[in-house]
């Protein structure tokens, strides 16, 4: 699906470097299945380092850290909201 999507954008607006970042980039399969893409289409592939594609917890644990060192805290009574409608 991601790899469909990202030709179609390629096709459709031209844009020949790419760039897959975050989480969804420490998926060997989509990272080969990029530079397959790139190859064939003669793109320019910007991929991160395996050990730099943090995914979306790690950051989420890292905000969480620097909010507890400065005592941030919520109540427990506190209910979670998503924003959707």
């Amino acid at each position: 699906m991601l790899m469909e999507k990202l030709i179609k954008a390629s096709e459709e607006t031209g844009i020949t470097t790419i760039a897959i970042a975050g989480g969804v980039s420490a998926n060997s399969s989509l990272r080969q299945m990029v530079k397959e893409a790139g190859q064939k289409y003669n793109w320019t592939i910007f991929i991160p380092a395996f050990q730099y594609c943090t995914d979306n917890a790690a950051m989420i644990a890292m905000a969480a850290h620097y909010k507890f060192l400065v005592g941030n805290f919520s109540s427990l009574s506190v209910t979670p909201y998503a924003r959707i409608s």
